[in-house]
């Protein structure tokens, strides 16, 4: 079963200055080996403008846990993590999530 790591984004202080970072944030994503696919994305602002959830997320798919446990754990893992902590002062969720249904168009 395909094993996908979401890194969930909690409102931050200055989101501007996590823009910034996801460029380099993204290449160190890219970097991890194994992965076989990166989603990005912004939580959609509420129409009621009260607060979101969250800011962002990130997910990271990979074939299966022991892959994404090796990637999470080698030299590269340590980057994006290290990068992911410092644009967000820490503040993220992170899931490892057994991938049960997948859909495609």
């Amino acid at each position: 079963m395909a094993t996908k790591v979401e890194i969930i984004i909690d409102n931050l202080d200055a989101p501007e200055a996590f823009d910034t970072a996801l460029p380099d944030i993204l290449d160190k994503a890219r970097a991890l080996p194994g992965l076989r696919g990166l989603e990005s994305s912004r939580v959609w602002p509420k129409d009621d403008g009260t607060p979101t959830p969250a800011f962002r997320t990130l997910a990271l798919l990979f074939d299966g846990y022991e892959e994404a446990s090796a990637a999470t754990a080698a030299p590269e893992g340590g980057a994006f993590f290290g990068a992911v902590i410092e644009a967000t002062g820490g503040k993220i969720t992170g899931l490892f999530l057994d991938v049960e249904t997948t859909t495609e168009r």
